[in-house]
């Protein structure tokens, strides 16, 4: 069995809901994961905030707009009377509900139960519209299967079990729906998995089902050697390893969120990204294989800060990096790169909330420079060490770019600079040409 996810842009209307069931429609079994429509989280997110602030005028008002442009929906997506009218039956419960927090206290739970309530509407517009059509399709409710545990983190074991019951039920159907992103958290409630949300979904259930694939259906074709928007001549790449995947994903490729894929990647289940845009399109395999002495592509994460401390009190001491190590897990601020000499230490970070009483903290133990407005280019493919020649390489295309620091021998599959932004697109077009346009 496979398990097919599809983001908001790809069910953003009647017409691209259609689309999908003509691509889920093969005679396979499979399960299908869905995102809200496209727009519905963020309006949603706002009503919850008129209701925060204790104004039910504006939060009706936001709600009556979008129950109007889910109305047009149903009337757009089905053709007879029977579905038309379960369709419209369908929005009116679910925004009579919407509207029934006006009237009372307004806390994170509800606020977590109103943003719930896009994926469960686009899951069952669907999965009525796969019936219209005399597909045999049911609706599998993920808040019936996917929980977290008291860490926030999903419970395996849990969604296993639960999610074979609800397959149990449906021997017989050809297609299952579910909702990606939702889930009850250990208390029962209606909570969300924040990271990856209806790719992590996807993954989980995959990994869950012992599926033959996972596929991510987006409105981008694969994950791409570079950045399309900044360099010429880019290609999308056709297979990646998971460990190269993640780097990417964390390093800006904007397609996968870097933890989504864990339980993909740990069941050995290959996922693959494709396009919806494209459905012909191969898209990019992302799989425990290597391609051995391969450099796969480049990213870029932008709006980085540099921290360097120096202190002749580092020289042959122990404990001096776990004094700051803490202080930036003192203040939840995780570090992206890492460099270290016999009397400095440079690290870079990109959440700069606490930055100014970081770097009191660390003037205790040294003088501290910041530098704001830097970029990591980041190099991923096969980069183990014993391979000879990819790191000069990398550094020759960086030969007419100051770098202020490079990471190299943390991961086997990646090779990071830090640079000013202000030089990202000359230095991603010079390593573009010097490692995939010879």
């Amino acid at each position: 069995m496979k398990v097919l996810k599809f983001g908001g842009t790809s069910v953003g209307s009647a017409q691209r809901m259609q689309e999908v069931a003509k691509l889920i429609t093969d005679g396979e079994r499979k399960i299908v994961v869905l995102s809200a429509m496209s727009g519905t989280t963020n309006t949603l997110v706002e009503i919850s905030d008129y209701l925060y602030k204790k104004n039910p005028e504006g939060a009706n008002e936001i709600i009556n707009k979008l129950e109007v442009k889910y109305k047009q929906h149903v009337n757009e997506l089905f053709t007879t009377a029977e579905y038309k009218q379960k369709g419209l039956d369908l929005i009116k419960s679910h925004f009579d509900y919407l509207r029934s927090f006006t009237k009372d206290l307004f806390t994170l739970f509800e606020d977590k139960v109103v943003l719930a309530q896009g994926e469960l509407i686009s899951t069952n517009m669907v999965n009525y519209y796969l019936q219209e059509c005399g597909v045999k399709s049911v609706l599998l409710p993920a808040l019936e299967f996917m929980r977290t545990d008291k860490n926030a983190e999903p419970d395996p074991v849990y969604i296993k079990d639960k999610l074979k019951n609800q397959l149990d039920l449906h021997p017989d159907a050809e297609i299952y729906i579910t909702q990606g992103f939702i889930c009850r958290n250990s208390y029962g409630e209606i909570d969300n998995l924040q990271r990856g949300g209806s790719d992590y979904t996807a993954s989980l259930i995959g990994a869950a089902v012992k599926a033959s694939e996972i596929q991510i259906w987006t409105d981008i074709d694969g994950m791409h050697n570079n950045d399309p928007r900044v360099v010429d001549k880019t290609e999308p790449v056709r297979h990646l390893h998971f460990e190269e995947a993640a780097e990417l994903a964390y390093f800006g490729a904007k397609i996968l969120h870097p933890t989504c894929i864990q339980p993909a990647k740990y069941a050995n289940i290959p996922v693959r990204l494709l396009n919806t845009m494209d459905p012909t399109a191969p898209g990019t395999m992302i799989s425990n294989d290597t391609e051995k002495g391969r450099i796969k592509a480049v990213a870029a994460k932008d709006n980085i800060t540099a921290i360097k401390i120096k202190s002749g009190r580092m020289l042959l001491a122990y404990g001096f990096l776990r004094k700051v190590f803490e202080i930036f897990e003192s203040y939840q601020t995780s570090i992206d790169m890492i460099c270290t000499s016999e009397v400095g230490v440079s690290v870079s970070i990109d959440n700069v909330k606490h930055l100014n009483e970081i770097v009191d903290d660390l003037k205790k133990y040294g003088t501290v420079t910041v530098d704001k407005d830097m970029c990591i280019i980041c190099v991923v493919g096969d980069l183990e060490w014993e391979n000879v020649g990819f790191e000069a390489r990398a550094l020759d295309a960086m030969r007419d770019i100051p770098v202020r620091m490079i990471s190299f021998g943390g991961s086997n599959y990646n090779i990071s600079f830090l640079i000013k932004e202000c030089d990202k697109k000359k230095a991603l077009q010079a390593l573009s040409d010097s490692l995939f346009n010879i």
